[in-house]
């Protein structure tokens, strides 16, 4: 929490407020990134070159992010063989839950769907266990 402020913050949000109307209003598309990166690597002729300028902009959003702001530093506390658990859960949970939460937290709660609403309380929950558990019991 160094490194937060208000501002960045509310910045932070509005530009992703910004990319998922756009995506909404020019494509007709929603902007969850789960179901962006899905449709990217299936085999389905529904690939799209706008699923690979979504996830190329993420990457160069990130880049100028951390040469804006030298203060960020990213680091990994975990071993490899957890991560890739993680990594197949999160996946399996995004299919259950038909979603991501960029899917169901910012685009469905802001259409105020039910569905996202209750997956997006059920996403936190789950964080707030998740973060219990790591930080008491290992």
């Amino acid at each position: 929490m160094d490194n937060f402020t208000p501002f960045t913050a509310i910045i932070g949000g509005l530009l992703i407020g910004l990319s998922i109307v756009s995506l909404l209003y020019f494509n007709g598309r929603v902007a969850g990134i789960s179901g962006v990166l899905g449709g990217l690597l299936s085999s389905s002729p529904d690939n799209e070159f706008w699923r690979v300028y979504f996830v190329i902009g993420i990457m160069i959003g990130s880049f100028f992010c951390l040469i804006l702001n030298s203060n960020i530093t990213i680091s990994f506390d975990v071993n490899i063989p957890l991560l890739i658990i993680g990594g197949f859960l999160t996946g399996f949970g995004t299919q259950l839950g038909s979603g991501c939460t960029s899917g169901h937290g910012v685009f469905g709660v802001a259409f105020l769907s039910y569905r996202s609403i209750v997956a997006t309380i059920i996403f936190l929950i789950f964080g707030v266990i998740t973060v219990f558990i790591q930080r008491n019991l290992f």
